[in-house]
C-alpha cells in the first residue's frame, strides 16, 4: 500500500512581549505580534522530553515532525513530503529537500534516525518511549530517505509521529534542546524567562516560506481567573482552557471577544495509586468511587462547562461506547461495600478502622486550577460524612506532578491532554511497568488487550479491545474519570484561529 499527501504550506504569525500590565483596556493588537497566555510554564523545551501542554503548544512552533496533525487529527506531512507502507511492518518516509535547523545547517535523515533512537533508549527517560515501543530499528537509507521497522503492525504509528526532530551535531556538540531548543520549525526561541514568558522570534528560512510576522510570546499567568482579567484588559490576546467556569461565563458574552468550544481531547481525572497498601484491593476503589459525586462536580464546581464522563473512552473517539461505565454516585452502595470489606467505626470517633488502622485517604492536587481544589475539598466532604479520613495537600504543579510521577501520592486529581488515539491514554498507563503508570496498576488481561490494541491494523478488532480494557478499568478504578474536557478558546477578532483540539497555535500564526 502506497501513500502520499500534498504538503500543507505554512504561512505563521509570531508575538511580542508585553507585560501583564491591567492598565489599559485598547484591544488593538501590537503590530505583527500576539501573546497567548498560559496555566504553567514549559518545563522543557526538548521535544523528547515534554511533558505538559505548554511545552507541547511552544515545540510544535520551534520543531517540525515527519509528519503533522491537522485540525481533524489527520496526518498530514511534515518534514516528510510523502510516506509509503511497503508491507505491515516497514514504512520508508521520504524528506523534503533544502531544510533547515535555526543555525543554518540542513536536516538529514541522521537527524531523524537519531531523534528516534534516543527517544527509545530508556537512558533518556522520554514519555513518548511507549508510544514508539514498536521501533525495532531505524535507518537513513540516504539523506532524504529514513526507513522504520516495526516489531509487529502499530495501528497508532503516523498519530505519534509528529515529535519534533532534533539536530544531531547539535545535541552531540553539546547544545541543550531542554534549554536553548534548536529545530527546524517557523520560529525559533529569542528568550525564556523561567516562571514567566516565553518569547519565539520568526525563522525566516522556514521551508514552508518566513512567518508573517515577527514574535509570538507564551506569557504564564498561573491563576485562571487572573489570566481572563489579563486578556480583558488587553494584555494577552488568546486564553484558551484550562479556564474557570465563571470566567469563561463572563468573557462569552462579551462581544468584544472570538469564542469557541470543541469537544476536547482531555480528561480530568482521579489517579489512584494501587501501590498504597489500602489502595490496592479493588473493591475499596469501587466503593471510594461509589462516594465521588461526578454529577455535582461538573454542573456546580465546574459549572457545566465540561461532560461527566462515563469511561476511560472519549465520547469523540471511535472506540467509545455509552454501555461501558464508571459506578456511579452510590453512596448506600458504598456503604455497605465498606461493611463487607471489614471497615466500622469501632471506637465511636466517627472513622471507619479495620483491624485497629483508620481508613484514611490523602486527595492531592496543584494550587495552579481553583476549581481542581474545590472539587479536592468537595470529595473530602463528601468521604467524611461516610467515615473516611480524607486529608488534601495541595502544591504548585512542578511539585505535584512530580510527587505523581514518583508514585508518592494516593488519590490525585488532574488532567491527561493529547489524546489522540485510544492507544495515547491506555498503553503506558495501564500495561504492567509501563512509563506512564503512575499508579502501579497490573493486570494480564488488560496488558493482553492493550498490546492488541496497538498492534492491530482492522479497527474493529482495535475497538473491541479497548472496549473490553475499558471495562475492566471501568470495575477496578486505576483512574476514576470525572470529566470529559471541552477545549475552550477566546481571542481577539483581529486575529484569525482555527480551534485545534490540542490547542496548537499553527492556525493563530497563519498556518
Amino acid at each position: 500500500m502506497f501513500n502520499t499527501w500534498t504538503s500543507r504550506v505554512a504561512q505563521v504569525a509570531l508575538t511580542t512581549a508585553i507585560g501583564l500590565t491591567a492598565c489599559s483596556a485598547d484591544l488593538s493588537p501590537p503590530a505583527a505580534a500576539s501573546r497567548l497566555g498560559t496555566d504553567v510554564d514549559a518545563g522543557t523545551l526538548d521535544p523528547r522530553l515534554m511533558r505538559n501542554t505548554t511545552a507541547y503548544r511552544v515545540n510544535n512552533l520551534i520543531y517540525d515532525g515527519l509528519v503533522r496533525l491537522d485540525a481533524d487529527l489527520s496526518p498530514v506531512p511534515g518534514l516528510a513530503h510523502s510516506w509509503e507502507n511497503s508491507d505491515p511492518t516497514t514504512w520508508i518516509f521520504h524528506l523534503r529537500d533544502g531544510v533547515r535547523f535555526h543555525d543554518g545547517t540542513l536536516l538529514t535523515a541522521e537527524d531523524v534516525v537519531f531523534t528516534y533512537r534516543t527517544i527509545l533508549d530508556p537512558g533518556l527517560r522520554s514519555p513518548f518511549r511507549p508510544l514508539l515501543l514498536p521501533i525495532r530499528h531505524v535507518e537513513a537509507v540516504d539523506g532524504r530517505t529514513v526507513r522504520l521497522e516495526l516489531s509487529e503492525p502499530y495501528a497508532p504509528l503516523l498519530s505519534y509521529l509528529d515529535a519534533g526532530i532534533v539536530s544531531q551535531a547539535y545535541v552531540e556538540g553539546g547544545g541543550d534542546p531542554a534549554t536553548e531548543p534548536m529545530g527546524t520549525g517557523p520560529m525559533r526561541l529569542l528568550s525564556w524567562q523561567r516562571g514567566s514568558r516565553i518569547t519565539l522570534e520568526a525563522f525566516a528560512e522556514h521551508w514552508a516560506g518566513a512567518p508573517a510576522v515577527q514574535r509570538f510570546e507564551f506569557v504564564v499567568v498561573a491563576d485562571n481567573t487572573a489570566r481572563a482579567q489579563a486578556f480583558e484588559a488587553g494584555d494577552l490576546d488568546i486564553i484558551q482552557s484550562p479556564l474557570s467556569p465563571q470566567d469563561v461565563r463572563r468573557l462569552e458574552a462579551d462581544d468584544r471577544f472570538h469564542h469557541t468550544i470543541v469537544p476536547g481531547l482531555a480528561i480530568t481525572y482521579l489517579n489512584v495509586n494501587t501501590r498504597a497498601p489500602t489502595l490496592s484491593d479493588p473493591a475499596l476503589r469501587l466503593a471510594l468511587g461509589m462516594l465521588v459525586d461526578r454529577e455535582t462536580i461538573v454542573n456546580e464546581i465546574y459549572e457545566g462547562v465540561d461532560r461527566v464522563a462515563s469511561s476511560i473512552l472519549l465520547p469523540s473517539s471511535w472506540a467509545y461506547s455509552p454501555e461501558i461505565r464508571q459506578p456511579h454516585f452510590d453512596p448506600d452502595s458504598a456503604r455497605q461495600m465498606l461493611a463487607e470489606l471489614g471497615w466500622a467505626d469501632t471506637d465511636g470517633d466517627a472513622v471507619l478502622d479495620r483491624d485497629g488502622q483508620p481508613l484514611t485517604i490523602e486527595l492531592s492536587t496543584h494550587s495552579e486550577d481553583p476549581n481542581r481544589i474545590q472539587a479536592a475539598e468537595f470529595m473530602q466532604t463528601g468521604f467524611r460524612q461516610h467515615g473516611i479520613d480524607a486529608r488534601v495537600a495541595i502544591s504548585d504543579w512542578p511539585a505535584f506532578f512530580a510527587s505523581v510521577q514518583a508514585g508518592r501520592h494516593e488519590i490525585a486529581l488532574l488532567g491527561w491532554t493529547q489524546i489522540v488515539d485510544p492507544d495515547r491514554l491506555m498503553y503506558g498507563q495501564f500495561t504492567t511497568g509501563g512509563a506512564l503508570n503512575y499508579g502501579g496498576y497490573s493486570n494480564v488481561a488488560v496488558d493482553s488487550l492493550l498490546t492488541l490494541g496497538r498492534s492491530s491494523m482492522d479497527e474493529e478488532a482495535r475497538r473491541g479491545a479497548y472496549q473490553a480494557a475499558a471495562e475492566i478499568l471501568a470495575n477496578e478504578l486505576p483512574f476514576l474519570v470525572i470529566s470529559y474536557q471541552d477545549y475552550q478558546v477566546f481571542h481577539r477578532p483581529e486575529i484569525t484561529l482555527e480551534a485545534d483540539v490540542r490547542g496548537m497555535m499553527r492556525s493563530a500564526i497563519g498556518l
